[in-house]
């Protein structure tokens, strides 16, 4: 509601919009979009993903760290 106020327009769902159903684990080049720079899973807030892409995202980010496709922290603070 205070972006619209602003004069910001509302983010529409990445998914939503290219009619996107389920998305697939094995997509990291799409997930990491999704992850700060920390590796944590951005909110909605910030990605403008519907709360129905937002869930099927966070299993499908959880799945690709499972199986060692995404890391679960980010490399600099590994090596710290």
């Amino acid at each position: 509601m205070l972006a619209a106020r602003r004069g910001q327009k509302r983010k529409r769902c990445h998914f939503c919009v290219s009619g996107v159903d389920e998305i697939d684990y094995k997509a990291v080049d799409l997930l990491a979009r999704f992850l700060s720079d920390r590796g944590k899973i951005q909110p909605r807030r910030k990605t403008g993903t519907c709360a129905k892409h937002q869930r099927r995202l966070a299993v499908a980010i959880k799945r690709a760290r499972h199986l060692a496709l995404l890391p679960y922290t980010a490399e600099h603070i590994r090596s710290a």
